[in-house]
Order: structure tokens, then sequence, then C-alpha cells
């Protein structure tokens, strides 16, 4: 990469959203050329920054060499990329390939959600992370490994939305995770990742369950007759038992597999189990539909259904800022976790549990899978976590006025459809130094 050299892709199209941008004031950005990068079909670019479908370059100001900067699965900026990890070796040199960290479990959920449809038992011996144990489970399940699948991509899905905001925002290189040593020492957010992908496969299995897709399993009936409240159990009930016992086996048999006793197997089993209960079990929700005549309510029959899965996010994120350090100890004849601090009192079997504290994730580590802060969009008026004094580890941030395009003044028309205007916002845009 020659001194300067880039290629730039800007935002003069439309991005997934529909929302369209470029950049202004690029002096006051600190940058060059004051370039906006989209990129619609990957959540990060060369600093993990993403806002909305416009991704942040810092460029030559912020960087020790000048870096080549390409969109999509090509070569990002200062030592990231989609297909392997770069650096820029000097100025004038090739950029060569470094190792990423192998992503820890769900490493082997996060490649099945990146592959297509698994349907065949030579498929399930191809599928990279898994152990002997389950292939022989995806053989045996080939018409629920789908819903893995679904599973796998909804917990990363929800995990970077639920992180958005933090220091840490559960990147992704070409769709897998690269939580690095991060996750695989045990922290906080390792917790998080394992309750949210043993609910995820349990949720997405449940829902085949009751759309009819699975052979093996239905409808819930084992709940009916009249409740109490005095409307009537019918419909098609989610069938939840089935969706967390094939997630236990599934899931769980990797742990056990190493021996339960080992302080990061009982780790996981317990954050797996935490996931699936909070998560699931203790958020299934009652739906109705009324029957009579001219919509009167003279006969109401009643489901039980899975929860949204952004609320099942939202209850494992209050349980992670929750989350109880702990040590193991013999107890008895076994080996358990209890919590470092004596004065903690218990955890539950529906509190997270980690074992390491986290780093701070504000500088770059790509050997360890941290991205650091630096480019990432900030709000300057926040005094939370999201706040560019805190999400910017204090080192400072750049702003810069940003023109936005966005549907307004939407009429409707007879008959049938709406006509809007194109209308440009200029909105000042903060990010990380």
């Amino acid at each position: 990469a020659a001194s300067g050299a880039r290629e730039r892709k800007g935002c003069e199209s439309e991005t997934a959203a529909g929302v369209g941008c470029r950049a202004r004031g690029a002096d006051r950005a600190g940058l060059t050329d004051g370039g906006l990068v989209q990129d619609s079909t990957s959540p990060l670019l060369a600093l993990g920054t993403r806002q909305d479908g416009c991704h942040w370059i810092q460029r030559e100001a912020n960087l020790q060499d000048p870096s080549l900067v390409r969109t999509g699965s090509q070569r990002l900026g200062q030592g990231v990329a989609s297909a392997g990890a770069w650096k820029e070796e000097g100025r004038g040199s090739a950029l060569r390939p470094i190792p990423i960290p192998n992503p820890p479990l769900p490493r082997y959920l996060a490649k099945l959600s990146s592959v297509g449809s698994i349907s065949e038992e030579e498929t399930c011996e191809k599928l990279k992370g898994l152990i002997q144990r389950q292939v022989q489970m995806c053989k045996r399940n080939l018409e629920v490994m789908d819903s893995v699948r679904r599973g796998a991509q909804l917990a990363i899905e929800e995990c970077q939305y639920q992180f958005r905001n933090r220091r840490w925002n559960c990147s992704t290189l070409d769709s897998l995770p690269v939580f690095g040593k991060v996750v695989t020492q045990g922290t906080r957010e390792a917790a998080f990742v394992y309750a949210i992908s043993s609910a995820g496969v349990a949720f997405a299995v449940t829902r085949a369950c009751s759309s009819g897709e699975l052979e093996k399993c239905g409808c819930d009936r084992t709940v009916h007759g009249v409740s109490p409240q005095g409307f009537q159990w019918s419909g098609c009930s989610d069938n939840i038992a089935y969706g967390v016992a094939f997630s236990q086996s599934f899931v769980d048999v990797r742990e056990r597999s190493k021996g339960a006793s080992s302080s990061r197997a009982l780790m996981n089993l317990h954050n797996n189990e935490a996931g699936r209960k909070v998560a699931i079990l203790t958020h299934m929700r009652v739906e109705c539909k009324c029957h009579g005549v001219s919509g009167s309510c003279e006969v109401k029959t009643c489901w039980r259904a899975v929860p949204p899965f952004r609320q099942v996010g939202h209850a494992l994120k209050e349980k992670f800022d929750g989350a109880t350090e702990v040590e193991p100890r013999r107890v008895g004849s076994s080996r358990a976790l209890v919590p470092r601090n004596a004065q903690f009192k218990p955890h539950t079997d529906e509190d997270l549990v980690y074992l390491e504290p986290s780093p701070d994730f504000c500088e770059q580590d790509m050997r360890s899978g941290v991205l650091g802060t630096r480019g990432r969009t900030c709000n300057k008026t926040s005094k939370a976590i999201d706040g560019c004094e805190l999400l910017c580890c204090g080192r400072g941030f750049h702003t810069a006025q940003v023109e936005l395009a966005e549907r307004c003044s939407c009429k409707f028309h007879w008959c049938c459809f709406v006509k809007c205007r194109q209308c440009q916002r200029l909105v000042e845009l903060h990010t990380c130094r």
C-alpha cells in the first residue's frame, strides 16, 4: 500500500435502510478527505465503526501509516479485514495476513449461522467446530439443524443490538464473532454470549415446532381445558419443552464432554441454563383471540407463546449488568461456583456468572479480539456509557457535519400509494479519536 493509497466507496447511493449520506467538514473531523464509507453487507469496517449503514473511517490523520481502505469483504484499515486480519508492515510494503483468534462457543453456532441449508448428513461432517457427539446429533436431527442455524443468527444479531452503545459491541468479521480471549477467558461478556446463544437455539427450535416445520414435534397439547380465569385453552401453544430440551442436548453436550468439574465448564453450563430459563421459560406469555358476534368476546381462546426475542435480549442484558463474579470451591464431594466476594449473596439459577474481570476495551488488540473504540460514533450529550467521554476512554472525539437524505412530506394518493420527497438534513456526527 503506497503512501496515501486507499479506495473509497461513497455514500451517494442509498443504504439498505434507505438513507444516504455524505461527509462535510473534513477539517473539523481531522480527516484528509472527509470520506464516509458505506457497506450494507457487513456491520464492521476499518475500526469496528457502525451507524445505521454508514461507516466512519478514520483516515491518515489518525493512523501512523496510510492504510488501504476498501469496503465489503476486502481489506480494511488498520489491521482489520473480514476475510482474515491484515496489518500494514510499513510504507510501500504489501499487506500481510495475521491470525485472528478463533471464536469460542458459540464458535460452531456462529459457523452454523453462516452456512446454507443443512439437509444432508455429509454437511454435518463438514461443519467445523462440532465435536463428534454434536455431529451425531446433527445427522439424527437434520430437519432441526436449520432452526439451530437460525437461532445462532438471532443470537449474534441480538448481541450486537444490546451492546451497540458499549465499548465491547459484539463486533463480527465475516459474520463470525471475534470475541477472542475476551470470551475464552471466562469474562462477563462470555457469560452473555453463552446465555444468548443457548436461548437463541431454544427459541428458534420452539418456533419451528409450532409452525409445523418439524415432524418430530408440534404444538404443546399439554395445556387444555378451561383456565381459572374462564378462557378456553386452545390454539397452538409453543412447544417450549422440546425447544429447551434440544438446546440442552445439543449445546450443553460440548461442556459435559470436557468434564463438568472444570471451572469453565461449570460457568458455561450455568449460563446456558440461565439463558434458557430467564429469557424463555420465565417470560412465556399468554396470547388470546376473541370469538363472538360483531367482535364481541363471548368466547375467548388462549395459548402460550414464547416472548419476542428482543425481550429475551433485554432480560439477559439486565442479567449481564448484574452478573456475579464467582470462583470454584469444593462443596461436599463436588465442585461448585460460589461468589468471589463472601459479602455477596449466592447467585440464583437465573443469574449470569463469570470467572475473570473484563478488559476496558479501549485500545485495539486484534490478537485478543479487542477492536477498541477508535472511530466509534458517540453521543456528545450523554453521560452514560454511550457518551463521548466514556466511550472514547477520555481520548476526545471528532465532530463533522453529515448530510442525511430521508423521506419527507409524504402524502397518500387515491388509490392507493404514498408518495414522498427526498429531503436533506444536516446532523452532527461525533466519533472517538
